[in-house]
């Protein structure tokens, strides 16, 4: 749903750091999760080549995660979308943690690759 207020939109090209790991909740739900390569490239002011790659943590639901399952593997190129969600909790060592992660809508294959046996 979209609020007239805000919207929490992300689209994604990259490329996939590992295969999808995939576990169930106990209602049965299917979770992927694994992570996405962005990369940019520039030059700076002394003619440098510089280059930057932004890791990106993916979670898909359901039929997505079954998707993902079985059509996404390390390296394969992806298109992502979906929307941001931080999480922040507090460890057994009393040290205040954060993880963001993208809840994923649509995952569109741009090259496909043989899942490596």
């Amino acid at each position: 749903m979209i609020s007239k207020n805000s919207i929490n939109r992300v689209i994604l090209v990259g490329h996939v750091g590992q295969s999808p790991d995939i576990k169930f909740t106990a209602s049965g739900y299917s979770i992927a999760t694994f992570s996405l390569a962005t990369n940019e490239i520039w030059i700076d002011a002394e003619k440098n080549k510089k280059e930057h790659t932004e890791w990106h943590n993916l979670v898909a639901w359901n039929k997505l995660a079954d998707f993902s399952k079985e059509y996404v593997v390390k390296g394969q190129l992806l298109y992502v979308e979906g929307r941001i969600h931080s999480q922040s909790w507090v460890n057994k060592n009393d040290v205040r943690q954060k993880k963001q992660e993208i809840i994923c809508d649509t995952i569109t294959p741009l090259e496909w690759k043989n899942k490596e046996k």
